[in-house]
């Protein structure tokens, strides 16, 4: 009994004495590891809070230590915020890292131009984290490019409700509302003076014209776009991207966010919407990126022009699809759409369409695509047991590449009920039917000259990185001298290079492509 009392007396002592060593800490010695020396928080819009960045700072000795202080450089009155170890704050005391460990420090920042220069559009923003204070100090600098630029939103009311815009109403009679405002007169010309961050649908009213001049950046919150009205337009006025001088020139639609990490992800905005009687639509040298639909056309307006004109126009990272039509009116050239999660061009319930050297192809590979990158259809399913027809009076595709990473990457659905025309000439596509399943389907009759001149079936386009969006194609890529006729249909391509005989398929001409290296 004696022996059991001793040896649970030594336990008890044995275990206390390494409770007391385990929180016993030495004093920083200024020999703090950092996983960077400076922390670049990318560039920011005013009033628009920044991602959160992290610092991992790391203690290499075999004991544990106390850093007496961590803080701010600026203190309380700094626009940055920490949090250190999981403690939220701007000053920090008695931070302890164990032995061969490491803590992180997570960094945010918002900030308002206006309260350091009136005119500015754009300046740097610094600080820096300071651990420890004397001959033990050590800091890391924090970075901050922020941005000035035109907010546009709609208004909210004394009670806190946010301004809509009325569709319509649904099936059952009820208002369709989304969060938006109609844009004022003043408003209805975008620059490039600052960029233009949007929050919910900015519409353009009935007989007004939404004009964005070249050089113009248009950004978009979540679930925001542009909604263009009956009898309104929209006319974008790029400049051509080949000129160095006029690279600025071009005009592009995203997200708001501008972190690199967010360069290329899809759906982070809604659209820009053509609703039905819209008119007179132009865009030209034009990018739209990262929407849920890059373009979202309502029908025509029923004159004898095109409704849409596009022209040098790039399309890329749609959630559902890039540019999408319903019995619309469209006419293009040198337009490239890629990487949607649906199609990349779907031309719905009949209309007419002409597009000529455009590159139409889908390489999405953020989930499973049960769409091909073009889809042509003289139908609408109302339900499952309405469906209407409108004629598809025409769709030609005139030196074309439809591609992808699927095997099948155009699909036709035309009903008897009412027109069905299209016609592909000089054009590369991608259709791989191991199946057989469309042997007897009329419709895909490669050797039907009335519809199918001159196609070019599953040869590789080689484009330089279709993942990436960069669809440049070499000399040797299939789409090569598709077209013999000696007349160039476009004189350019979308990098305002003169195309020459014979033309190749596509947006692009076949160049040679540097390695990046």
């Amino acid at each position: 009994m004696r022996s059991l009392l001793a040896l649970t007396i030594l336990g008890f002592v044995v275990l206390l004495s390494s409770c007391r060593n385990d929180f016993e800490t030495v004093p920083n010695t200024g020999q703090l590891e950092f996983s960077r020396d400076t922390v670049f928080l990318d560039t920011v819009f005013t009033n628009i809070g920044s991602s959160t960045y992290n610092l991992k700072v790391y203690n290499r000795g075999d004991e544990d230590i106390n850093i007496p202080t961590v803080r701010l450089g600026q203190g309380e009155s700094s626009l940055y915020r920490l949090n250190v170890d999981g403690i939220p704050g701007k000053t920090f005391e008695d931070i302890v890292i164990r032995a061969k460990d490491s803590i992180f420090v997570f960094v945010e920042t918002t900030i308002d131009i206006a309260e350091f220069s009136a005119t500015a559009t754009q300046f740097l923003y610094t600080d820096q984290i300071e651990f420890d204070s004397g001959g033990n100090q050590q800091d890391v600098e924090l970075v901050t490019l922020v941005q000035d630029a035109v907010f546009l939103f709609p208004e909210r009311d004394a009670d806190g409700v946010v301004e809509t815009l009325n569709l319509g109403t649904d099936a059952d009679g009820e208002p369709i509302l989304i969060e938006g405002f109609i844009l004022e007169d003043e408003e209805l010309t975008f620059t490039n003076e600052k960029p233009y961050v949007i929050y919910g649908y900015a519409a353009v009213n009935a007989g007004d014209v939404l004009t964005v001049n070249p050089g113009a950046r248009v950004h978009f919150h979540a679930n925001s776009g542009i909604l263009v009205a009956n009898t309104a337009s929209m006319i974008v006025n790029g400049a051509p991207s080949s000129d160095p001088v006029a690279l600025e020139n071009e005009v592009i639609f995203e997200g708001d966010r501008l972190e690199p990490s967010f360069s290329d992800v899809p759906g982070q905005w809604g659209a820009i919407w053509l609703t039905q009687g819209s008119t007179g639509h132009t865009f030209t040298n034009t990018t739209i990126k990262n929407a849920t639909v890059g373009i979202l056309m309502d029908s025509n307006d029923g004159s004898s022009s095109p409704t849409l004109n596009l022209n040098n126009v790039q399309i890329y990272n749609s959630s559902n699809v890039g540019l999408l039509a319903r019995t619309g009116f469209v006419d293009g050239q040198n337009v490239v759409i890629n990487n949607a999660g649906q199609s990349a061009l779907a031309l719905t319930f009949g209309g007419r369409y002409n597009f000529r050297h455009c590159t139409f192809v889908n390489y999405w590979n953020d989930s499973f695509r049960s769409f091909p990158a073009v889809q042509l259809d003289n139908i609408f399913v109302v339900s499952e047991t309405e469906i209407q027809t409108t004629d598809l009076i025409e769709a030609n595709f005139n030196n074309c590449i439809i591609y992808g990473n699927e095997n099948i990457e155009l699909g036709l659905l035309g009903s008897d009920e009412a027109a069905f025309n299209f016609s592909f000439t000089n054009t590369l596509l991608r259709f791989n039917d191991t199946q057989g399943v469309f042997d007897e389907n009329p419709l895909y009759d490669f050797s039907n000259t009335a519809r199918y001149n001159n196609l070019v079936v599953n040869e590789d386009p080689l484009f330089k990185a279709p993942f990436e969006n960069e669809l440049n194609i070499p000399d040797e890529s299939g789409a090569n001298g598709l077209d013999t006729s000696g007349t160039p249909i476009v004189p350019f391509d979308i990098l305002n290079v003169a195309r020459t005989a014979p033309f190749d398929a596509g947006a692009y001409a076949c160049a040679v492509i540097p390695d990046d290296d």
